[in-house]
């Protein structure tokens, strides 16, 4: 399998740490580039900081994480500290970080590092609101050609909504940005409600983690033991879906997925659906294919493959 060189775009958030540790976890298949990081579950002030938290845990400091933009376009910004606590990481006690932010604007590194590399040669992988890679293409419209393709966690269909009746929270937050990015023309991989859902941390998957004895694994599973009150109150279901770590697993097993291609349009108008993905699942429009629509996953396989990589850190 070719490696994949990649930018992790990044609102954390607990889901988001799990998929960046097990992208971390993965150098033989995946090359961190950087994190740029965006305001979304909180705010951009502790994203950042949450960032070099979870790269210091990981034990890979050396990774560039860069600031980005702290609001969406045209509109106020919604965070989700209901869901995951007042610092957007509560559950595990972790150290202040003390690698430094770079000093360079995260949307100026992915415009600089998508027109320094080959056609073709960097995956994008969107864990929260859109703003920062949206941003990049109304800047520089020329780096289209050099995205690979991007893999998304956001949006739903027949999951529907999990902050408004109708959006899913990454969407909802930047419609106007996802509307720019499913626009633009560069292959889209969406991970939506739909199959992330399905990736419930049920309590023996919970103590998979915690039985790796690491610092790691205990963080995870203090981390999912945090975020799960929210979503089994919410959905009465068996554990807390694992969203974000479903697009770092999509690189390293694309297998375990299945979906389909076919058009997602974004509700960029209406109040009432505002950050609606409008998929044609049964293609009944003639609405041109924009991304592939990830429905189903083998979650046996997938919590196999997370608790692998990440008895490695």
């Amino acid at each position: 399998m070719q490696k994949h060189r990649i930018i992790i775009d990044t609102d954390p958030g607990q889901d988001d740490a799990v998929a960046i540790l097990l992208a971390l976890a993965s150098p033989e298949d995946i090359d961190v580039l950087g994190l740029t990081i965006v305001a979304g579950n909180v705010p951009l002030l502790a994203t950042a900081k949450n960032a070099r938290m979870i790269c210091e845990l990981a034990g890979k400091p050396e990774t560039k994480v860069f600031a980005g933009c702290d609001r969406p376009i045209g509109r106020p910004l919604v965070t989700a500290e209901h869901v995951h606590g007042k610092t957007g990481l509560d559950g595990p006690d972790l150290p202040d970080p003390v690698m430094p932010l770079q000093e360079q604007h995260a949307v100026e590194f992915i415009i600089e590092t998508l027109r320094a590399e080959p056609a073709g040669s960097i995956t994008l992988c969107a864990l929260g609101p859109l703003t920062n890679i949206a941003t990049a293409i109304q800047k520089a419209p020329d780096i289209l050609s050099n995205i690979r393709e991007l893999v998304l966690m956001g949006g739903a269909y027949f999951e529907v909504g999990n902050i408004p009746p109708a959006a899913e929270f990454n969407i909802y937050v930047d419609p106007q940005a996802a509307d720019i990015v499913f626009k633009s023309g560069i292959p889209i991989v969406v991970m939506p409600l739909d199959v992330t859902h399905k990736a419930l941390v049920t309590k023996p998957r919970n103590d998979a983690f915690r039985a790796l004895g690491t610092k790691v694994g205990i963080a995870v599973a203090q981390m999912t033991d945090f975020f799960e009150r929210f979503d089994k109150a919410k959905y009465g279901s068996a554990g807390a879906p694992l969203h974000d770590p479903c697009v770092t697993a999509y690189l390293l097993k694309p297998e375990l997925f299945s979906g389909r291609l076919i058009n997602v349009e974004v509700e960029t108008s209406s109040e009432l659906t505002m950050g609606m993905t409008v998929a044609d699942w049964w293609r009944v429009t003639q609405r041109p294919p924009n991304a592939t629509f990830i429905g189903d996953l083998d979650a046996d396989g997938f919590f196999d493959l997370l608790t692998d990589r990440l008895g490695r850190l």
